[in-house]
C-alpha cells in the first residue's frame, strides 16, 4: 500500500515547511542512500605493517642492527628544503558567562537610540550566535508605533533577508496584525534573541541571557503602550515567569520598561497556529484583546 497516494498538495507542503524551518534547506539527494551497505560491500584493504616491523625488515642482515632494532634515520641533506611549519589553528576566544551578560548590559546602556543600539549589536562580540548567522536581525515596522511584538530568535527567511517575520510565520503574523487594522507601519517587531540559532535551534539560556539587555533597552527606546509577547520563549524571558504559554496567554500584566510601566500580554507564535490550527481561536481573543486597549488608549 502507497501512504504517499493519499498525500495532496497541502499536505507535502506542510511537511517541506516543518523541514525547511528546521533547518533542513539544502537537498542532497532524491533517494535516500545506505552508506553501511556502502562500506560493507568494499573490499578489504591490507593493513600496512607496524612502524617497528616495517624498520627492522628494512635493516636487513647486513645493517648491523640489533634485531628487532630499527636503525636511525639520516640525517636531512643540508640540500634539502625545510618543511614549513603547520599553520596555527586559530581559536575563538569565548567570554565567561558572566562576563558575557555584564558587558551586554553596559553595551546595552550606551546605547541613546534605536539606531545607536543596532549598531552596538553589529559590533558586539558576546554571543557566539553572530558568527554562526549570516546577519542581524534587528527590527520591522514602525518604532513609533503603539504596540510592539516580540518574538523569540530569526529563522532561515530572516537570517537571509536581516528582518524578522517574513517566512511562513510573517505572513500568518501580518494576517493577525490586519484582522485588528493593525499593519507593519503602525507596529514595531523584533526579536528576543538577534541572530538565527543554527538549525533553527531552541535559544540556550545562556545565549537569551546575553540578549535580554539588549531587548529590553530595545523596548525601553521604543517606549510602545502594549507589548506583545509572541510564543512561550519571549514571555518568559521579557516578563520573569516559568508559565508555559497555555496558562501566560490572554493575561494582560505590566512591563517595567525601566522608565514606566505598560501593558503587556503573550499569545501563541505564529509559528505554533501553523503546525496548531486549533490555537488560532485562542490567538484571535488575544488580538481582540489588543485592539481593545489600543482603543482605550487612542491607538
Amino acid at each position: 500500500m502507497d501512504v504517499t497516494a493519499d498525500r495532496d498538495f497541502d499536505d507535502w507542503a506542510d511537511i517541506l515547511a516543518f523541514h525547511w524551518e528546521a533547518g533542513v534547506d539544502v537537498a542532497i539527494g532524491e533517494v535516500p542512500v545506505d552508506r553501511f551497505a556502502e562500506s560493507a560491500a568494499e573490499p578489504s584493504r591490507p593493513r600496512p605493517p607496524a612502524p617497528a616491523a616495517r624498520g627492522a625488515a628494512d635493516a636487513g642482515p647486513a645493517s648491523g642492527a640489533p634485531a628487532g632494532v630499527a636503525p636511525s634515520r639520516p640525517a636531512p641533506s643540508r640540500n634539502q628544503p625545510a618543511r614549513p611549519a603547520a599553520p596555527a589553528t586559530p581559536t575563538l576566544v569565548t567570554q565567561p558567562p558572566d562576563e558575557a551578560v555584564m558587558g551586554a548590559r553596559e553595551a546595552a546602556r550606551g546605547a541613546a537610540s534605536l539606531d545607536e543600539l543596532k549598531a552596538i549589536l553589529e559590533g558586539f562580540e558576546g554571543c557566539a550566535l553572530k558568527r554562526t548567522a549570516s546577519r542581524l536581525v534587528f527590527a520591522d515596522g514602525n518604532p513609533a508605533a503603539k504596540v510592539m511584538f516580540v518574538g523569540e530568535a530569526p529563522g532561515r527567511d530572516e537570517d537571509q533577508q536581516g528582518l524578522p517575520f517574513v517566512g511562513r510565520s510573517g505572513k500568518l503574523l501580518d494576517l493577525m496584525l490586519a484582522a485588528v487594522g493593525l499593519d507593519r507601519t503602525s507596529a514595531y517587531i523584533a526579536n528576543v534573541i538577534p541572530w538565527r540559532p543554527p538549525g533553527n535551534r531552541t535559544p540556550t539560556p545562556q545565549e537569551t541571557a546575553v540578549c535580554l539587555p539588549f531587548i529590553a533597552r530595545q523596548i525601553e527606546l521604543a517606549d510602545p503602550d502594549i507589548l506583545v509577547c509572541l510564543g512561550g520563549p519571549s514571555a518568559q524571558a521579557l516578563l520573569g515567569t516559568t508559565e508555559g504559554i497555555t496558562k501566560l496567554r490572554g493575561r494582560f500584566m505590566d512591563y517595567d520598561t525601566g522608565t514606566r510601566t505598560i501593558r503587556a500580554i503573550a499569545t501563541f507564535h505564529p509559528a505554533y497556529l501553523l503546525r496548531t490550527p486549533l490555537g488560532k481561536r485562542f490567538a484571535w481573543r488575544d488580538m481582540l484583546a489588543v485592539e481593545a486597549l489600543l482603543k482605550i488608549s487612542g491607538g
